[in-house]
């Protein structure tokens, strides 16, 4: 039942509508700001667009589009359309208008003389296709910086929509969407689940969907992969008919949800449901549900007592998705590293301070699970997934590259700061002969956090976050580029001393910028740099331009490798912070997750399309090729791509 207060809104809205209605057509114009002010308020409630849906079938005979750009849905044109909906004032209010409009057309509720259901259906269609991300809002700089306009209320419109649509030109967009995702194999699932579940909604209304079998193996990924976990919804239910299998039963069981998982980087709970019973019951059959190879079965059998400790302490249905973590954890051998295990350990029983708890706890609301549970889940996730940690909707790429860095490279230093941050309260780095402590520092970029992060960087990036600000302060009146300074003290010594930054510090200008791309090929291209490989990321800097090639700010991302991809073309293989590492730049420029060589979690761009938005990098000095030897063409390509985009905001002096 609609409130008291809406129910008043409802009464005004009816009958502006009907005075509009009811005013000869010279004076509509005098009447139509009252419908408008009047669905403005309406779609300030809860239940403002299904109200207003209903009377969507006598907007056009009452005249609220009348003499206006939205007039004639004829002539409407789906990519106007997210711009008019994250516009402020009136244009944002008829263009949520004009989409109900069109859905009662494609719904039958209206008959329109220029306009049949099945147009009305293919533009909402399109409509949807080229606004997922505000659908499902991504967790990129781009988005993270230009915070769009009625975000929260387009988003609700396009999910109102989604409800009536079943064609299988959407289902086409959300499985290349889905599958975009995946390949990402990001640690935090909730934007892939939702688009799944959103894709089980439409299969239901559309059981003739030509991609039907393609959108049931993502359905079944998150719901239960096999027949009994589909016939077993709940893993109570499941739990008790794993009981009753016998041990060829529960390998082919194993065998089902371990493929589903490595298929799509996704579990159900009925994954974790099983990995408990087999950790009792069956321990040889959890390589098969890990679906381990040969190096990985050798690690779970050296290190057998710990990970069914594990997977007792960590491995719950709301922690399912730890499952994938724990069985690439164990591919990559992480276990062996001495310092690693007695990190773990310590975990299980360490004594959380209250405050961490209770961010824990927040980040994953009713799950019953103890605050030593949800981190020892989120440290297996990190260590399986080092290139799966994200920064969320936080500033905070600096932090979230430290973090997966460390779970590449230095696992035991990182087992031994988590504690420290969920224990004491702190952490603490040397910089330049001092130690920083986080407890005594206030701000940084982030003081609040967004709370959708993985457990680790909900106990950690507070603290790296301040500690990163507070070097980054002290270096501050040197006359040249922190990063310099910073990145090795912070990051660890590994990242290299030699630094190049395009930007002059002291005037803030562009200088000799062919000389920073000759030194960038000399030093990181294979053809250049007498083929010398990376050992470690390279943490690098980079200009963030959104989809016009419009400079944004800047971002931290690691170099992982640098190789040819299946075309045969050098690409820059790179770990990208943000949520969603395929974005658009703008020129062109469009970073990939999948399709050009990546493994999973790494983003790429060809190797001059990358230079061009490049600005800063650490080097070896000792391990420089020939920049004389790079081609003036090349040096052309990247400058004029910098040049027209992030380079218009800077004044080049020479080069």
């Amino acid at each position: 039942m609609p409130s008291e207060v809406t129910e008043g809104k409802i009464a005004r809205f009816s009958q502006s509508l009907t005075k509009l209605s009811e005013a000869p057509t010279y004076a509509k114009s005098r009447y139509q700001t009252d419908v408008y002010q009047e669905a403005n308020r309406l779609l300030e409630t809860e239940e403002g667009l299904e109200i207003l849906f209903k009377y969507a079938d006598r907007f056009d005979e009452a005249g609220v589009f009348q003499d206006g750009p939205w007039e004639d849905p004829s002539k409407l044109q789906p990519p106007l359309v997210a711009g008019s909906l994250q516009a402020k004032g009136l244009p944002y209010v008829i263009e949520m208008l004009s989409n109900l409009r069109m859905l009662a057309i494609a719904e039958g509720m209206e008959e329109h003389p220029t306009v049949s259901k099945e147009m009305a259906m293919d533009f909402l269609n399109e409509v949807m296709a080229l606004n997922l991300d505000l659908l499902f809002p991504q967790a990129t700089e781009a988005s993270r910086i230009e915070k769009k306009e009625n975000a929260d209320e387009a988003q609700r419109l396009f999910q109102f929509i989604s409800r009536y649509l079943s064609s299988s030109a959407l289902s086409e967009t959300l499985i290349h969407e889905i599958k975009r995702l995946t390949a990402q194999r990001p640690i935090m699932v909730k934007r892939t689940v939702s688009i799944i579940k959103m894709a089980k909604e439409m299969l239901k209304s559309n059981e003739n969907d030509t991609q039907k079998e393609v959108l049931q193996q993502y359905v079944a990924s998150i719901e239960g992969p096999s027949n009994l976990s589909h016939l077993y919804s709940q893993p109570n239910e499941y739990r008790k008919q794993l009981m009753n299998l016998s041990v060829e039963e529960l390998q082919r069981e194993s065998e089902i949800l371990g493929r589903s998982m490595r298929n799509t980087g996704l579990c159900s709970p009925h994954h974790s449901v099983l990995a408990r019973l087999l950790s009792r019951k069956s321990p040889e059959l959890l390589p098969a549900l890990l679906q381990l190879s040969g190096k990985g079965k050798a690690n779970f059998e050296e290190h057998e007592e710990l990970v069914h400790q594990l997977i007792k302490v960590a491995l719950f249905p709301t922690t399912c998705q730890s499952v994938y973590g724990l069985a690439l954890l164990l591919e990559r051998g992480v276990l062996s590293a001495s310092p690693v295990i007695p990190g773990l350990r310590r975990l299980i029983e360490l004594d959380i301070r209250p405050e961490v708890r209770n961010a824990l706890f927040k980040a994953n609301e009713g799950e019953g699970l103890t605050a030593n549970s949800i981190l020892l889940a989120g440290v297996i996730s990190v260590l399986g997934q080092p290139l799966g940690v994200g920064q969320g909707l936080n500033p905070t790429c600096q932090a979230a590259r430290g973090i997966s860095l460390w779970a590449q490279h230095a696992p035991g230093y990182l087992l031994e700061i988590i504690p420290r941050a969920a224990r004491d309260g702190e952490i603490d780095m040397v910089f330049e002969g001092v130690n920083i402590y986080s407890k005594d520092l206030q701000g940084g970029l982030a003081p609040e956090l967004h709370p959708e992060l993985d457990p680790v960087s909900i106990v950690l990036v507070p603290h790296l976050d301040r500690i990163y600000s507070e070097m980054m302060t002290r270096v501050a009146l040197r006359g040249e580029d922190g990063h310099r300074w910073v990145n090795p003290a912070f990051y660890g010594n590994w990242v290299q001393k030699g630094f190049s930054t395009v930007i002059e510090p002291i005037t803030g200008n562009i200088a000799d910028y062919p000389g920073f791309v000759r030194l960038f090929y000399a030093t990181h291209h294979p053809e250049y740099n007498d083929e010398y490989e990376l050992i470690y990321p390279n943490p690098v800097g980079i200009f963030i331009t959104n989809v016009h090639g419009k400079m944004l700010g800047f971002h931290a991302v690691s170099i992982q490798r640098i190789a040819k991809c299946p075309k045969g073309n050098y690409r820059v293989y790179f770990y990208n912070p943000n949520n969603d590492g395929s974005q658009n730049w703008g020129q062109g420029i469009v970073s990939t997750v999948m399709g050009n060589g990546e493994y999973f979690g790494e983003s790429s761009l060809p190797f001059d399309e990358f230079t061009s938005r490049l600005y800063a990098f650490h080097y070896n000095p000792y391990e420089q090729g020939d920049s004389y030897a790079v081609e003036q063409d090349s040096v052309a390509k990247v400058k004029t791509l910098a040049k027209e985009s992030w380079g218009k905001e800077y004044k080049w002096i020479s080069g």
